[in-house]
């Protein structure tokens, strides 16, 4: 009797196991999860550039830095070799696609037109001014409520036409500051990165803007004509560097070097316009 009740219990307690879950509706196993710490193979591609040569060429592979994955680039060539995982691959050949195309904006790269507007300033308030252009007098007001700088008039205005991708050099010579005085020497190098559209303006990141110039400063005197004592001259190198952010529409104000005496100060207001 004892016996025939332990069956009868089996058998009822396997049925109701079957009817809570069923052979056909059983799960199948669930996948182990991902080990932490194991990542994705890597592989080595190669992207072909068609279209894109020298300056285009290198912004392009410049471009590609942004997926973090290891890349050589060879302009003659016109390769790029990637070693990346395979999703990363195909992301960088998509941009590669998208980009290496005749007429796209990687392939011509915007002309920009810069203003460089020179000021010479000194705590000094000269009684010979000569009042600024209307553009800088909202400029030179700032100067004169941020610095020490009282008298500022108007060296030189330089313009510039630039190209998106690509390094302008040029040298040039600033006027005289008086008639006995040389003239000041100027190196300008500039490397506009890209252009990018924000709102209604541009934006232009600039990846070098390096300014050199030579100025004469009086270092002695020697007897000139006719006995008479003359002052002389010798050149003391200043420079400005800086890279950035500028805005289209808008007077930046790059910084300032040294004057030619210690009371005396060089600011480089910067203006810009991209061209469509």
């Amino acid at each position: 009797m004892r016996l025939s009740t332990v069956v009868v219990a089996a058998a009822v307690a396997a049925s109701f196991a079957y009817g809570q879950n069923p052979a056909g509706d059983a799960k199948a196993p669930e996948a182990p999860a991902p080990q932490p710490g194991i990542s994705e193979p890597l592989q080595a591609e190669i992207i072909h550039v068609k279209t894109l040569t020298g300056d285009s060429f290198d912004r392009l592979a410049r471009l590609l830095s942004v997926f973090n994955a290891r890349l050589m680039s060879d302009e003659k060539l016109r390769t790029i070799i990637v070693y990346a995982p395979k999703d990363v691959v195909a992301q960088m050949r998509r941009v590669v696609a998208e980009l290496d195309t005749p007429g796209s904006e990687a392939a011509i790269g915007r002309n920009i037109e810069m203003t460089m507007t020179f000021l010479r300033c000194s705590t000094k308030v000269s009684a010979t001014a000569k009042p600024l252009p209307d553009d800088m007098e909202a400029v030179a007001k700032q100067l004169r409520a941020a610095t020490q700088y009282q008298d500022i008039q108007l060296w030189d205005i330089v313009p510039l036409r630039l190209q998106e991708g690509k390094t302008t050099s040029d040298n040039m010579t600033l006027p005289n500051v008086d008639s006995t005085s040389l003239p000041t020497i100027l190196n300008i190098s500039i490397l506009p990165d890209g252009a990018t559209k924000k709102g209604q303006n541009w934006s232009v990141r600039f990846g070098k803007m390096a300014l050199d110039l030579r100025m004469p400063v009086v270092s002695g005197t020697f007897s000139g004509n006719e006995g008479k004592s003359a002052p002389q001259y010798s050149y003391q190198n200043v420079g400005l560097n800086t890279a950035g952010d500028f805005l289209e529409g808008q007077k930046t104000v790059l910084g300032k070097v040294s004057g030619s005496e210690n009371d005396t100060a060089i600011f480089v207001v910067v203006s810009l316009k991209v061209l469509d």
